[in-house]
């Protein structure tokens, strides 16, 4: 009976057999996918989640040297061991602005930047590549150069201007900027600190890196709790504060319908219930508790390409609440932003539904019956023929009562004629009708 007034009875969504029959509907065309959640599932996917860290992902030394490329800005300063052979007061005086010698014998050369070609210029040495290279191996360069044109030559290059090791830091912070990076390496917090910090609440604010084609997002609040995700930079990366409030929507047999805001750092499903207010004593089927989400192919065993939808697989999570356990499995279990959660109604609830239709019907009839205005109305539209009919149908039973098609017939052709109000009439015939 349920199912025939599935389609007029009111309702907030589904009910739990047509859900998790969606999968294999043949209707459905983009492969749903059904995964009754437990205790292990929930606890695999939120260790799987934990492991997507900054340190994980993006590990490495933590303060790589400096490479020098073109646009850097070098300077280098040369000694002679004595008696000098190549750097003496007249060659030095020769040279004009483009030496000068210290009064420790250093000669020092202008600031140079790196050409296009990554090239720089040293006296007496010619042309020095020092693009891709460390400041220690120029200085190596130009040291193998020299040999055999000064006396035991010692060299020291050092970096007057950065230019082009640089991280990019931009998004909800106050000043967006190139943070340059120092011999001693530039960590993420740092970065963020010297852009001003973060504009917003800290635990509304994820932090994404973007790195040789790689970006993953964490919330700000995980890398201050846990030292390790505070990564050192590397130049080239983009670090992006973000301000995107994420949120779930849940419908059905809730305490409340709507669209829900969660930090950053994220929310478990029992969590979600409750900021929903909990479920709907009167129509919850705890049974019956959904959580749509389009989510990765890695997150299900077993899923292949044909399933996927723009790279995600539509996926519906079962939880029966009905079972203890599987309330361990609702506070393990992560909210993802975007994600949809439903419950559906209890059968009963249905049922209560229907016979709340019925009653609304039958219930108006009954009290005017016992008013005693339908039997008037009936009354006032028979003829005297048909009331000694109902008298003699009385009187002898409902066995030996004469009647016949052509005389209910004639019956019918003459209450028209009966001289009662063409209102009175209209009433009477639409509660027969309705009887």
């Amino acid at each position: 009976m349920l199912g025939g007034c599935a389609h007029f009875v009111a309702g907030s969504g589904p009910i739990t057999s047509r859900i998790t029959a969606a999968p294999a509907s043949a209707s459905t065309s983009s492969g749903i996918e059904l995964v009754k959640v437990n205790y292990a599932f929930a606890q695999a996917l939120e260790q799987k989640e934990h492991k997507q860290q900054f340190s994980a992902v993006f590990s490495g030394p933590a303060h790589p040297d400096h490479v020098v490329g073109p646009g850097d800005a070098l300077a280098v300063f040369l000694w002679e061991s004595p008696p000098a052979m190549l750097f003496t007061s007249q060659s030095v005086v020769a040279a004009g602005a483009s030496l000068s010698m210290g009064g420790n014998g250093m000669i020092s050369l202008p600031v140079q930047t790196v050409d296009n070609a990554g090239d720089i210029v040293v006296p007496f040495a010619g042309n020095i590549h020092a693009a891709g290279l460390s400041l220690q191996q120029i200085e190596q360069a130009i040291v193998s150069r020299l040999s055999g044109l000064a006396n035991h030559p010692q060299v020291i290059v050092a970096l007057a201007s950065n230019n082009t090791q640089n991280v990019t830091v931009v998004g909800n912070v106050p000043h967006s900027m190139e943070v340059p990076l120092t011999p001693g390496g530039v960590r993420l917090l740092r970065a963020i600190a010297l852009a001003g910090g973060v504009t917003q609440p800290v635990e509304k604010v994820s932090i994404q890196l973007s790195r040789d084609g790689h970006t993953m997002t964490m919330p700000l609040q995980s890398v201050l709790r846990d030292p390790a995700q505070n990564i050192p930079l590397r130049a080239g990366d983009v670090v992006t504060a973000l301000y995107q409030p994420s949120s779930f929507t849940v419908l059905g047999a809730t305490g409340k319908n709507s669209e829900i805001n969660f930090e950053a750092s994220g929310i478990s499903l029992a969590q979600a219930i409750a900021r929903a207010g909990g479920l709907d004593d009167n129509r919850a089927n705890p049974s019956g508790v959904f959580l749509f989400r389009f989510t990765t192919p890695d997150s299900l065993p077993g899923v292949h390409d044909a399933h996927l939808v723009n790279g995600r697989v539509p996926t519906i999570f079962e939880f029966d609440l009905r079972d203890p356990s599987a309330f361990f499995a609702a506070q393990t279990f992560p909210m993802h932003d975007h994600d949809l959660l439903y419950v559906s109604d209890a059968p009963a609830a249905d049922l209560q539904k229907v016979l709340n239709v019925v009653g609304s019907i039958v219930y108006p009839f009954q009290t005017l019956n016992s008013m005693g205005v339908i039997k008037s109305a009936r009354a006032a539209c028979m003829t005297p023929q048909e009331v000694a009919a109902s008298s003699a149908s009385r009187a002898w039973g409902p066995t030996r009562a004469p009647s016949s098609a052509a005389t209910l017939g004639a019956s019918a052709a003459r209450r028209w004629r009966s001289p009662v109000s063409s209102s009175r009439v209209t009433i009477s015939v639409a509660m027969a009708r309705a009887l």
